[in-house]
């Protein structure tokens, strides 16, 4: 991928930099096996954003080895987990679609999507493993809470806790715990200071966040062809995502408008199947206030990312992890 923040010499090598990641990532997910190389590498050729292994470069600036080898493998084994975590993704969710290609378990199969996800999450082990025990098990947690993540989100909300809450915590393990591991990676396999990995650590987790409650805003406000897939999705899969809890909260609290009433009248009683009545509440959801409030609520994300950057000293680097988070939420797909 191009980096397309930073300066000068930063962007260069990081550009540089992302080229060698690819190129370990195409040989970690491909097999010299006809049957199981179409599923394994079926995604990372599909392309992507690729932010993991970036965060984990873009922070390894802040160590004195920057190139160091374990730096590549850790942004190898971020990009293959959170691959692999798609795979199991798009089974769960039944998705046809990921990346604008079939996802996998349109294409091969549940049980292929599901043991190729597996085989990627093995592949990451065992570069984790490389890097000593400790690597192994700060690994382990992060993947521990990516299974809690979607444990939660699959169970649901528990009787007397705050839906938007709840939704917060899944976004945090989800999304958030990996991006987090990214950055503390670069930091600690670069040479950093502990200090400053769990620095980075916090920093990541919040721009997680962010980049999923912007997630809820473009999948309203884009169009289908920017971000190959139709507007609206997540409400006619039934997912309440951030515009919806908000206005949710707002009938809890009586102070939601009419038009929010309608709309959630709409979510709860249309026929989300039929593009017509999804068209109809992605329009209501595009002119209703709370899209702009989900908004703001990303870009506060952000800016509590953006504040534990104040214990990084001054220089290019720490410009660049800004513009990194502005990124997350600044963005059309």
């Amino acid at each position: 991928m191009s980096v397309s923040f930073g300066q000068g010499a930063l962007a260069e090598g990081l550009n540089a930099q992302m080229g060698v990641v690819e190129r370990m990532l195409a040989a970690q997910v491909s097999f010299d096996d006809l049957q199981v190389d179409p599923a394994t590498s079926h995604l990372a050729q599909a392309g992507g954003k690729r932010l993991r292994p970036l965060l984990v470069l873009l922070a390894a600036q802040l160590g004195p080895r920057p190139q160091d080898p374990a730096v590549y493998d850790a942004a190898v084994v971020v990009e293959l987990t959170h691959l692999a975590s798609l795979y199991h993704d798009d089974v769960m969710d039944e998705a046809p679609m990921r990346r604008g290609v079939p996802s996998a378990q349109a294409k091969f199969g549940n049980s292929v999507a599901i043991l190729a996800g597996d085989v990627l999450f093995s592949r990451a082990s065992i570069l984790m493993a490389g890097l000593g025990p400790r690597a192994v098990r700060l690994h382990a947690r992060t993947f521990e809470r990516l299974c809690q993540g979607q444990l939660h989100e699959t169970i649901g909300v528990r009787q007397g806790q705050s839906p938007k809450g709840h939704y917060i915590r899944v976004l945090q393990d989800k999304t958030g715990s990996l991006i987090a591991a990214s950055a503390m990676y670069g930091v600690l396999y670069s040479g950093g200071s502990e200090e400053l990995a769990n620095v980075l650590a916090a920093y990541g987790e919040r721009v997680g966040v962010a980049f999923q409650i912007a997630d809820d805003v473009i999948d309203i406000r884009s169009d289908g062809a920017t971000t190959g897939k139709t507007p609206g999705t997540d409400l006619r899969e039934g997912v309440d995502t951030m515009p919806v809890l908000l206005l949710r909260e707002q009938r809890e609290a009586g102070s939601i408008d009419a038009a929010g009433e309608e709309i959630l009248h709409e979510l709860d009683h249309a026929d989300l199947n039929s593009d017509a009545a999804l068209g109809e509440v992605v329009d209501r959801l595009r002119r209703h206030p709370v899209l702009e409030q989900t908004e703001r609520m990303a870009l506060a994300w952000v800016a509590d990312a953006e504040n534990h950057l104040v214990r990084v000293p001054p220089s290019a680097v720490r410009d660049a992890l800004v513009d990194f988070a502005r990124m997350a939420v600044n963005r059309a797909s």
